[in-house]
């Protein structure tokens, strides 16, 4: 009797899930943004242009966070866009997501100096 109403009530807040309103990226070929969250809204600001994957332009984001650290900021966490994808640049390393409501997935992880590296790439001895 319980199990039909879980699997409606979990049909349900699928269905609701998926008509929610999703934030995407520009999709610009090519195009690293540096994304800034004012007043509500968005602000994508071009950071490079002629990009040429996901990883080239979370290293410019990651340069960029660096910069701001040395220049006395306090920016730890920065986050980006690049062909229809959101970057977030943390601590951990950088995930991905095709919208800000969606879970990211782990892109790049740091390594013990603090670099970043392809999830793997690194041998965990």
């Amino acid at each position: 009797m319980l199990r039909p109403l879980l699997i409606a009530s979990l049909a349900a807040g699928l269905l609701l899930a998926g008509c929610a309103k999703r934030t995407l990226p520009p999709g610009d070929v090519g195009v690293c943004f540096h994304v800034v969250q004012k007043d509500g809204k968005l602000r994508y600001n071009r950071l490079v242009e002629n990009v040429p994957s996901l990883e080239r332009c979370a290293a410019n984001l990651e340069a960029m966070r660096i910069k701001f650290l040395r220049m006395g900021g306090n920016t730890r966490d920065i986050t980006g866009a690049y062909q229809g994808n959101f970057l977030f640049i943390d601590r951990q390393g950088v995930f991905t997501s095709s919208s800000l409501e969606t879970h990211g997935y782990l892109a790049l992880v740091r390594t013990g100096d603090g670099r970043l590296a392809i999830p793997g790439a690194v041998s965990q001895q």
